[in-house]
């Protein structure tokens, strides 16, 4: 199975061959590196200036990273890089997203897509501009999110954290989905539901946290950084799941399509969230591996710090290899694999072949 990585450390990767090396240490300017190899460099502004002009340091042994075994990387420090190693990455199929200084997710290399199907777009673009085929769709993200919102209070009220004032508000919220014809309206039941959701985190939560409203731009505290951070996550992991088929990230039909985003992305992203984002957080703080330590906060925003993105990631990457017995297939399938299959059932009901359920937690 293909792995993702992730890049905190300095150093540079090389690529050489058929195979890329992550090479510890500083970087250099993109015109002194050797020309044989095309590089990505990392810089890490920890490095002391001071020690940069004193004798060079021995190198560090290159690490190895076979291309076969990525699916995508994550780079988490400042970047050089040249089209040559884009061209790499887009013929050996990987993605790599970027995130900044914050671990704030500011973007994605796409490669070009390796499945494509003119049927399919065509199929695809008509499920969107025909506003009865975009609705049904619509309402199933939104039902499918709120559907595993709701198994994660029901999951926590059989766990001694009391739920019975919530579980009543997000069933009535759910019962207008089925009779809303307005995308914008459909967001606004998604919202409510989301707002009356993380008003019970205080209770789930074991540590203090005060969370009052969700703030994103920027993140206001620990919690807001974390949702944020988290969603990022799962937004990239269903990107990479879409590239590995034939359906186009840039339309969609609960977000509006748009300029520098893939919006199919975040359409599909708010049934995961839950599962993906939501669990982990819930897991990190309530076992304290998480804690006021890990984060920055600087004047009205409050990010994860790099130790925190560590061990936010770890869990993270650790949820996407956790295997469920899938009920239809017969077979253990990984939490990352249902993203796939998600994204095969969408297919199916926009070429008209079956209509499409969303993915409901059954556990």
């Amino acid at each position: 199975m293909k792995r993702n990585y992730y890049i905190f450390s300095s150093g540079k990767l090389i690529r050489k061959d058929n195979t890329l090396y992550f090479e510890p240490g500083e970087s250099k300017e993109p015109e002194e590196a050797d020309t044989v190899e095309e590089s990505i460099e990392v810089e890490d502004d920890s490095v002391n200036e001071n020690e940069s002009q004193e004798s060079e340091p021995q190198k560090l042994p290159r690490k190895p990273i076979p291309v076969e075994d990525i699916d995508s990387i994550y780079c988490f420090s400042e970047l050089r890089f040249n089209t040559k190693f884009l061209n790499f990455l887009s013929s050996s199929q990987i993605t790599l997203h970027l995130f900044n200084y914050y671990g704030y997710y500011t973007g994605s290399f796409y490669p070009r897509e390796p499945l494509v199907s003119g049927k399919l777009l065509v199929k695809q673009v008509e499920s969107y501009t025909d506003s009865d085929k975009r609705i049904i769709l619509a309402r199933k993200f939104v039902e499918g999110a709120a559907q595993n919102i709701k198994k994660n209070l029901q999951y926590y009220n059989s766990r001694d954290k009391d739920m019975s004032p919530f579980l009543p508000l997000v069933d009535e919220l759910m019962e207008k989905i089925k009779d809303t014809n307005d995308v914008n309206e459909l967001m606004g039941i998604e919202g409510n539901i989301r707002s009356n959701y993380y008003i019970t985190w205080n209770l789930i939560i074991d540590q203090e946290i005060n969370f009052v409203k969700r703030i994103k731009h920027p993140p206001s505290n620990p919690i807001n950084a974390l949702i944020s951070f988290g969603n990022s996550l799962v937004y990239t992991a269903v990107l990479a799941e879409i590239y590995k088929t034939q359906l186009n990230p840039l339309v969609s039909f609960l977000h509006e399509p748009g300029e520098r985003r893939f919006s199919l992305a975040l359409d599909i992203s708010e049934i995961f969230k839950p599962l993906l984002a939501d669990r982990v957080i819930f897991s990190l703080l309530n076992k304290n591996q998480i804690q006021e330590k890990h984060f920055d906060k600087d004047m009205n925003a409050c990010y994860l710090s790099e130790a925190g993105r560590k061990i936010f990631l770890k869990e993270f990457d650790e949820k996407l290899k956790t295997t469920i017995k899938h009920r239809q297939l017969k077979r253990s399938v990984s939490y990352r694999h249902l993203i796939r299959l998600e994204c095969y059932k969408i297919i199916k009901h926009i070429l008209g072949e079956k209509d499409y359920k969303p993915f409901t937690i059954w556990w």
